[in-house]
């Protein structure tokens, strides 16, 4: 089990990033969340095995939310023991 942190930067907010990213996660075997923050940025965690991370990870690089993302940084944390699902946290 891998467990990592990305914070995305550039026009994240306000174009339905959560919301696509949710959708994109179904297809994984990924729990985690999603979410806004007060600077304009979006932090997303997510765990699983680390192939369906690492590949849920890709799929949002892949998809129409590319042309979004200026910058990310992802950082390696601890699992969260029993968190099942993805969601998009207010």
């Amino acid at each position: 089990m891998t467990a990592k942190r990305v914070i995305y930067e550039g026009r994240v907010q306000g174009v339905g990033f959560r919301f696509s990213v949710k959708e994109i996660a179904q297809g994984y075997d990924v729990a985690g969340w999603v979410q806004n923050l007060v600077d304009g940025r979006v932090q997303l965690e997510a765990q699983g095995d680390e192939s369906e991370v690492d590949a849920f990870l890709q799929g949002i690089e892949d998809s129409h939310l590319r042309a979004h993302i200026r910058r990310k940084v992802v950082t390696p944390m601890e699992a969260v023991v029993g968190l099942k699902g993805f969601q998009i946290r207010p």
